[in-house]
């Protein structure tokens, strides 16, 4: 008597993906890293109207550098925390922090408040980003990771526009402190939402601890990079940079002797998945960053283009992210290694193009770059999380699932960083100029073109056979 056929596993569609009680789960996710995202960004058309109020002009880099620091320390340390208390509220009281966070920034009576209010939002920000990465690792089974991952770049590139621009409508129609208001009553949304939408998620068994002296020297370094632009001089800012990178790897070298670990097995090692994927995560992150961040004040300087133009030009890199994510992420088997090698291609070849367009090239050359730049993390960054997921064993999925976040955000604050001493170098802290802004337009881009040649590299790495999984 022939056996029964097996039935068939389900489609990778998103019907299948929203099926069997998901799509709640999913909304929560997405809502989730939306707070994080727009949160990150709003702050980019507010400042002015922030100085105008509360002053302290000189200190707004930290409106930014201390909603970063705070939100990478918080995605490092997610997945322990998750495994310490339980996703579900883990998640809830992140948050309430978030929230805590933004009622600081929206009440506060002077800069400082302002500022801790941005430093309290950056950890509850990331750790609602980390809680997420957690959910979507145990949640979702992994033929729906790439479409996951493609969803989340969707947000990003939808936060990237509307961020900025939600800032600017809810101040031409109110006041700055709506803009945290809102925010606050997103997040207290999603604080109530968290405990019916995440109820089937494991309850904590308390977990082995939190790796405080990871934690320690992560912030020690993610500190020195984030205040390198805010040096006096060249020398120093140098320096910063250089002690910052050297502290990460520190923690990447004492985590691999811990008992209470920040990341997964053997994630120092480059013939890992998860070693060499991470490397390409921080890499090609910190390589795309002077773009979004030097790009508007130099086409304003050199073109004449207006804050909204110049914004419409940075935007067609999000737009090319999130078209090219939902372009591949049904692509299985072999396909997902290519994509990944072909963006990590793309990036470093965009920076080629805007070094060469960015200041005198023609208009056209400098809208390829941005969406060279855009489509490759649209190509690559489902694949390769998925990847290093998959990677991971059930002991470290919590953690390893978390890290991935806290390693983009800190190849962000490195590639900032080294942006910016980059452009410093030239002539850019001194005012902005047609001279400056020249030679900071080839300079940003040329500066970072070694990070992207690692992160290409790394890429290759990690797809390749013989690049074996953490046990």
């Amino acid at each position: 008597m022939s056996e029964a056929p097996s039935s068939p596993k389900p489609a990778a569609t998103w019907s299948d993906l929203l099926a069997e009680g998901r799509l709640p789960r999913f909304a929560l996710i997405m809502l989730g890293v939306w707070l994080n995202a727009a949160d990150s960004l709003v702050t980019a058309t507010i400042l002015p109207s922030v100085g105008a109020d509360l002053g302290g002009f000189a200190y707004f880099s930290w409106a930014t550098a201390g909603f970063f620091v705070g939100a990478i320390l918080a995605g490092a340390s997610a997945g322990r925390l998750s495994e310490m208390f339980g996703l579900r509220s883990a998640t809830a009281v992140a948050g309430v922090i978030m929230a805590v966070g933004c009622v600081m920034s929206a009440a506060a009576p002077d800069i400082g408040w302002f500022l801790a209010g941005r430093l309290v939002q950056g950890l509850g920000s990331g750790w609602i980003s980390g809680f997420a990465m957690v959910a979507i690792a145990f949640l979702f089974p992994e033929r729906h990771l790439a479409r996951v991952f493609a969803a989340v770049t969707f947000v990003w590139g939808i936060a990237t526009v509307l961020g900025p621009l939600f800032g600017g409508v809810v101040v031409e129609h109110g006041h700055w402190r709506d803009v945290f208001w809102l925010f606050a009553l997103q997040a207290a949304v999603f604080t109530v939402a968290t405990p019916f939408l995440l109820g089937g998620a494991a309850r904590g068994d308390g977990g082995p601890g939190i790796p405080w002296t990871q934690l320690a020297v992560l912030g020690l370094g993610v500190t020195a990079i984030a205040v390198a632009d805010l040096a006096g001089g060249p020398g120093l800012s140098i320096g910063l940079v250089a002690a910052g990178l050297a502290l990460l790897v520190l923690v990447v070298r004492i985590d691999g002797r811990a008992r209470v670990r920040l990341l997964p097995h053997r994630s120092g090692d480059l013939r890992t998945v998860c070693g060499s994927g991470y490397l390409a995560m921080f890499a090609l992150t910190a390589a795309s960053m002077g773009f979004a961040i030097y790009g508007p004040p130099i086409l304003q300087q050199l073109r004449g283009f207006s804050p909204l133009w110049a914004g419409y030009v940075v935007g067609a890199e999000s737009m090319a992210w999130t078209v090219a994510a939902i372009a591949v992420a049904g692509a299985t088997g072999a396909w997902d290694r290519r994509w990944i090698r072909f963006g990590a291609v793309c990036l470093v070849a965009s920076l080629l193009v805007l070094a060469w367009s960015m200041g005198e090239g023609p208009l056209a050359a400098v809208l390829l770059g941005a969406a060279l730049l855009g489509a490759a993390f649209g190509f690559s960054w489902a694949f390769m999380s998925r990847r290093v997921l998959a990677a991971l064993s059930d002991e470290d999925r919590a953690i390893g699932s978390s890290a991935v976040t806290a390693v983009r955000q800190t190849g962000a604050a490195a590639g900032a960083a080294i942006s910016g001493v980059a452009a410093n170098l030239v002539g850019f802290s001194h005012g902005l100029t047609d001279a400056s802004a020249r030679a900071a337009s080839v300079w940003v881009f040329v500066a970072v073109i070694p990070l992207a040649l690692i992160g290409l590299w790394a890429s290759f790495r990690m797809t390749e056979k013989a690049t074996v999984a953490s046990p």
